[in-house]
């Protein structure tokens, strides 16, 4: 079974999971990540009602809209130019994100390419009223710099 959007590991049989651990290719595993935020802060909200899903957690893709943007902002400063996202892939949700827990965005350009940038992306809370803070996500953002038209173009090198 080929899983296009990895699910927790832990939500998966043993054939699900090998075959799943198989096909990450740019996923970045617990054991693997460091236990302070790797990067540069692109960005910090407060997670809101408005947020959540039918249980009460914050829904998963507002999480995903904030690393988007978070990549996007690291990708236009490094390009000094418009940005897209082309693609986004090993996407691994931890934790849950609550209502009130501060969420910060952390992301490095990993790979500048003719016209694209790799850019991982990790998502950390502060825990409303606890303070405790965890990494509760990560995922890697391919962007593309692009001209008023929207067509590619090369990445500005030595910048950011």
């Amino acid at each position: 079974m080929i899983l296009a959007f990895p699910l927790p590991l832990n939500l998966l049989s043993k054939d699900e999971e090998v075959e799943s651990l198989r096909c990450r290719r740019l996923c970045y595993y617990a054991s693997q990540m460091s236990e302070e935020p790797k990067g540069e802060l692109v960005i910090q909200t407060i997670a809101m009602p408005q947020d959540t899903n039918p249980n009460g957690d914050i829904f998963g893709g507002w999480v995903t809209s904030q690393m988007d943007l978070g990549s996007g902002i690291l990708a236009a400063k490094t390009a000094q130019a418009r940005v897209v996202t082309a693609a986004m892939e090993g996407m691994s949700f931890l934790q849950p994100v609550r209502v009130g827990d501060t969420v910060r965005c952390y992301a490095h350009v990993e790979k500048v390419g003719r016209t694209s940038m790799t850019i991982p992306v990790e998502v950390w809370v502060t825990r409303y009223m606890t303070g405790e803070e965890l990494r509760v996500t990560h995922g890697v953002f391919t962007l593309v710099a692009v001209d008023e038209s929207g067509k590619p173009i090369p990445v500005k090198r030595g910048s950011a």
